[in-house]
């Protein structure tokens, strides 16, 4: 009998295996399920390897424009108070003289006192202190010295306790021990300039005229090291011989100039002054170490070192009651505060406008990213995962490409753009990251939440809540102007041309589809499908939506009404410029003799023949120069006599005093007290102007016919006084010894350096400061040097630059989020015998609309933008001097900014379907058509 069969359990082995199990199997582990991070990333590398870049790029914009800026506005400060001069920005201490207690090491102790209370808040500058006593000048007695105008000249003394490092001694010795006995001469060193303008030799015991005769001896002569030091500001005296003028009527010249003196000599100083004697520090802050952000700070220190808390302890440290603090720079910081304040709301425009254009290609990479992951989303969602589990696997996703990238960004800020602030650069970067991070995870939360029936009324609410917006910050620019220095920037000013730009785009969405559907039915009724379809296309949306995407249409008019706008800015400022260049020279160019002394013919030639000169007018110009029958009876003007019309011309070209030179054309010629046109200026024709008489400072006298009114004149820059314009040819005949002119002005582009090379080889013995000689091109350059103004331009054509690549990398997102319907389209349309450049052509036409809306949209905008927040602009700060508030609409460089965008964006499109288009039509051909 058989037992029974045996069962699964009894072929068990001993050990619970299964004998028809392979023998290895049990001790194979279960591999555990692959990182889902790891996994996602290996699977689209490109994807991946793309948003890292597009965070990189984001990132790093974003914490380089706050450490640019603060690296401008830095720089800005320290130029602008550099370009004061010591004598603006030194801290200056001054006391009564120790009679009889005089001493070097006392000056120095108080000095070292006052040093060691600048910190913190501003330190003293390299080139460091000065300080001494000083005694008034006194007139000298001796005869045979230069008196121009039989006034003596003037001796003033200085002991300064580090001159000797600054000069070397050409002639004679150092004054020196021992002390000079009461009634014998001072010991003293002049300078060898001086001396020889005066006449005073080494060994001359100078004789002072005062009601104590006080006498000096000259032992040696010296010569500075460099006349351009900062030691000599306040001592121009000590290097040269000073030409003054009395306060008498009139006044006259005399020669003044001032001695070293040696630290023996102390105790007679106070003497030679007589009461105008004093002891004096000169302490320079250092304004290379000075930050704009701390600008506030540093001025309370420097006020609490002038009138405050410090300066109590100063005096009472010195055991010196009557120290007296003075110094002119809490008025510059003020200034410079204010000057930085008024450009910052101007340069701040254009990172917002980056910032915008950003935000929405971030939104478009995340509608991008979302539609080609939308099924596996939904299959998750599907099989029990939850939207929270979801979002935080995307997030993780979206850290390990993010975080590496926007770090290496971050770090790439601070080494290229180094600066002690880091607050707005982790501010700035801070925010593109968290951006970059949860873009895709939000847009995967709105995708996988419960659908909301449709509410057109919602969007409507929202365009109407951002029309509002809109317009009440433009309003309040409108009516209030921009905020004042000192407020910060302004944010409305800055929002109104983003709002501005949002409410045009929203505008086009809505009108687009209509346009363009008009078109593509328009062009149904052709021979040709291209165009219909194409325009069909761009009628409704891709994708199965039922319109165009709004995204790319406002990063583009983001871009183009930024871009406008702050080009009108920079043309405008750039226009202001030459301007005011033009009316401060008086034309183009200017050549004026000293003190209205006449330029020879040779000179007036050579600049006639200069390369660049369009036109040239040579010019009498008086302001010595009575007008009879006026009002008062007498009236002193200033008298202008010129050619007509290359006079003409020269007014027409600065804006001031223009006329039509036919009105000088006409008049009497002959003898002296001949009639003669003349042009008066306004204030003037409220008089009885038949009765004018002239009468020039040579002795001639003319009568004069006013022929018409002028505002001003070319020839006399910013000058507001009483003007009389007369006609070279009838003032000649009738006044020959008039002589040369003394003054030439030229309208064309002339070179700076070859009109002073003329000025030196038409008149070889002439110094370099014997002609005033002077371009608009200099002017214009000098008024463009402030670094201020260099920072905000850069930053703003940084800003355009920016806009216009995060708007063209807009339009490439929408032409890849549109590529697999578009391939599907072509796929099918090949099977129908479409042509190649057939496709790209549809893809064009597909595309064209787009940029054309966005181009001519944009450009309105900016034109509006600046027609609705110009009038609130001062762009003063900007231009380097006072121009008028406003901001005019300029044409070309809006055009400029909107076609190039559009070309760019056109280009763009061409390159993809070129480059893409093909391939994506053989993959569909080969896949087949599964949608």
């Amino acid at each position: 009998m058989t037992g029974p069969a045996a069962t699964d359990a009894d072929r068990r082995a001993p050990g619970g295996a299964d004998p028809r199990a392979p023998r290895d199997s049990a001790r194979r582990p279960v591999p555990p399920p692959a990182p889902w991070v790891r996994t996602r990333l290996r699977a689209t590398p490109l994807s991946s390897l793309l948003g890292a870049a597009l965070a990189f790029v984001a990132v790093l914009l974003s914490a380089a424009l706050p450490r640019a800026m603060d690296r401008g506005t830095d720089q800005a400060l320290r130029s602008f108070l550099e370009s004061r001069g010591p004598a603006q920005t030194s801290l200056y201490v001054t006391a009564r003289p120790r009679y009889g207690e005089q001493s070097p090491q006392n000056l120095d102790e108080v000095l070292a006192t006052l040093v060691s209370r600048t910190a913190p808040g501003f330190a003293v500058a390299p080139d460091g202190p000065v300080h001494g006593t000083s005694a008034g000048p006194r007139s000298l007695a001796n005869r045979g010295l230069a008196a121009p105008d039989g006034v003596p000249p003037q001796l003033g003394l200085h002991h300064l306790r580090t001159a000797s490092e600054h000069v070397r001694l050409v002639e004679g010795r150092w004054p020196g021990a021992p002390a000079p006995a009461p009634g014998s001469p001072i010991p003293i060193v002049l300078s060898q300039s001086a001396a020889k303008t005066i006449g005073i030799r080494v060994g001359m015991v100078l004789e002072s005229q005062a009601l104590t005769t006080m006498k000096a001896e000259v032992v040696g002569l010296y010569v500075a090291n460099d006349e351009a030091e900062d030691y000599w500001t306040d001592f121009t005296c000590l290097l040269r011989a000073c030409l003054n003028m009395t306060t008498t009527q009139p006044p006259s010249a005399f020669w003044r100039t001032e001695a070293l003196v040696g630290a023996e000599a102390l105790d007679p100083l106070p003497e030679w002054g007589e009461g105008d004697s004093k002891d004096f520090w000169r302490i320079p802050v250092d304004t290379g170490t000075l930050r704009a952000d701390l600008l506030p700070a540093t001025a309370k220190a420097v006020a609490s070192y002038l009138s405050g808390p410090t300066a109590t302890r100063l005096t009472q440290e010195t055991r010196r009651s009557d120290l007296r603090f003075t110094s002119r720079l809490p008025e510059q910081f003020a200034l410079a505060e204010a000057r930085r304040q008024a450009a910052t709301p101007l340069a701040a425009m254009g990172p917002a406008g980056v910032a915008g254009v950003a935000f929405v290609v971030f939104c478009l990479a995340a509608g991008l990213t979302g539609d080609r992951r939308e099924a596996e989303l939904r299959l998750l969602l599907a099989r029990g995962g939850s939207r929270a589990g979801i979002v935080r696997r995307l997030l993780a996703e979206n850290a390990v490409t993010v975080l590496p990238a926007a770090a290496l960004a971050s770090v790439l800020a601070v080494v290229l753009l180094p600066t002690p602030r880091s607050a707005g650069t982790v501010l700035a970067a801070s925010a593109a990251t968290l951006l970059a991070l949860l873009a895709v995870p939000v847009r995967a939360f709105v995708l996988l939440s419960p659908k909301r029936p449709p509410g057109p009324r919602r969007r409507l609410v929202a365009e109407l809540l951002a029309l509002a917006a809109t317009a009440a910050a433009v309003f309040e620019v409108r009516s209030r102007g921009v905020a004042p220095a000192g407020a910060g920037v302004d944010p409305l000013l800055i929002a109104a041309p983003l709002l501005l730009a949002l409410c045009g785009g929203l505008l086009l969405a809505r009108l687009q589809p209509a346009l363009v559907g008009a078109l593509a039915r328009a062009a149904g009724r052709g021979p040709g499908l291209i165009g219909f379809l194409g325009l069909a296309r761009a009628a409704r949306g891709t994708g199965g939506r039922a319109r165009p995407s709004v995204l790319p249409l406002i990063a583009m008019l983001l871009a183009i009404t930024t871009g406008g706008f702050g080009a009108t800015v920079l043309t405008a400022v750039a226009d202001a410029r030459v301007a005011a260049a033009r009316a401060a020279v008086g034309g183009d160019a200017q050549l004026a003799g000293p003190g209205g002394a006449a330029l020879p013919e040779s000179l007036t030639t050579a600049a006639d023949a200069l390369p660049g000169v369009r036109s040239s007018v040579k010019v009498w110009s008086d302001d010595n120069v009575f007008l009879y029958g006026t009002k008062t009876g007498s009236t002193q003007i200033s008298v202008i006599v010129a050619d007509p019309v290359e006079y003409a011309k020269l007014s027409a070209a600065t804006g001031r005093g223009r006329f039509d030179p036919a009105l000088l054309a006409t008049g009497a010629a002959g003898t002296s007290g001949a009639t003669v046109p003349a042009l008066i200026s306004r204030d003037l024709a409220d008089d009885d102007t038949s009765g004018f008489r002239l009468r020039l400072d040579n002795g001639g006298e003319l009568k004069l016919t006013t022929v018409g009114v002028i505002d001003g004149t070319p020839a006399r820059p910013g000058a507001r006084s009483t003007t009389v314009v007369l006609p070279a040819a009838q003032v000649m005949a009738a006044i020959p010894q008039m002589g040369l002119p003394n003054a030439w002005f030229a309208l064309g582009d002339v070179d700076q350096h070859r009109l002073e090379q003329a000025v030196r080889t038409a008149d070889p013995t002439a110094g370099e400061e014997r002609y005033r000689v002077r371009t608009s091109s200099a002017a214009t350059a000098e008024l463009g040097s402030d670094p201020l103004q260099r920072s905000a331009e850069r930053l703003f054509w940084a800003s355009l630059a920016g806009a216009a690549g995060f708007a063209l990398l807009a339009v490439l997102l929408t032409l890849v989020r549109a590529a697999p319907d578009r391939a599907a389209l072509l796929a099918r349309l090949r099977t129908m015998g479409l042509r190649p450049r057939q496709g790209i052509l549809l893809i064009l036409v597909e595309s064209v609309p787009l940029a054309l809306a966005a181009a001519l949209g944009g450009a309105l905008l900016a034109a509006g933008t600046v027609a609705l927040l110009g009038p609130a602009l001062d762009l003063s700060t900007l231009v380097g001097t006072r121009v008028p508030t406003g901001l005019q609409v300029l044409v070309t460089p809006v055009l400029i900014q909107a076609l190039g965008l559009a070309a760019l964006v056109a280009g763009a499109v061409l390159a993809e379907a070129a480059i893409s288009g093909r391939r994506q039509i053989t993959t569909e051909l080969r896949a087949g058509d599964q949608r």
